[in-house]
């Protein structure tokens, strides 16, 4: 199912005004501006349909099937708005993390050969110190590493929270507009030169993890 990405380039681009792009998928998904997108739960599907993510002219850049389209527990795909794979993420349990206080989440795009190539890996706290705990994030890049340990901070059942790196200077903001009360409806606010793809895929697993409509 999952497919091989049409286009990807792991290295550092410059942007307008000097500053960098991080791109940890693709620079396709570094905009050189902040950005605001919003999500929205998609149409009931039993067992876990997913979300979109449109901009501010509604059209559809990402698309998350849940694993009730996929039919894996514990397993999602990130795609583009035409609906080409970008990333697969799913969490295998182990002996190991069945011991642990954390479980892992690991994101996977595939390089031209056919090969998975890890992407981030999401460590996800016992639920017992979810709520004091950030949820740490580690991105596989040698060439950006202020964002190779991220941490997101707040409430996401919420819908507020942030993501920050390691240097503490925020990438992400997860919010619900004053006027809206559902959780089906929320935007994120990405700074300038960050991956948006690197983060809705992130986005994807607090989704699932806080029993949202990615879930089984």
């Amino acid at each position: 199912m999952f497919k091989v990405l049409r286009t990807r380039d792991q290295s550092m681009a410059s942007k307008p005004g000097g500053g960098m792009m991080m791109p940890i998928v693709s620079k396709v998904y570094c905009s050189p501006d902040e950005v605001v997108r919003a999500v929205r739960r998609r149409p009931n599907v039993p067992n876990g349909g997913g979300f979109m993510v449109a901009d501010c002219s509604q059209r559809v850049v990402f698309k998350v099937d849940g694993c009730g389209i996929l039919g894996k527990k514990e397993e999602m795909i990130l795609k583009d708005g035409e609906g080409n794979d970008l990333l697969l993420i799913r969490r295998k349990a182990s002996i190991i993390e069945a011991l642990s206080i954390t479980r892992q989440w690991k994101g996977f795009s595939r390089d031209f050969l056919g090969s998975d190539k890890l992407v981030f890996t999401l460590k996800e706290p016992n639920s017992c110190f979810s709520n004091n705990t950030p949820i740490r994030i580690s991105a596989e890049s040698t060439e950006f590493r202020t964002y190779r340990n991220l941490e997101i901070m707040g409430d996401f059942q919420r819908r507020s929270c942030t993501i920050v790196n390691s240097d503490g200077d925020v990438i992400a903001q997860i919010g619900v507009k004053e006027e809206m009360s559902s959780r089906d409806l929320y935007h994120v606010r990405i700074k300038a030169g960050i991956d948006q793809a690197f983060v809705f895929g992130m986005i994807a697993v607090l989704d699932y993890i806080y029993d949202g409509s990615t879930r089984c």
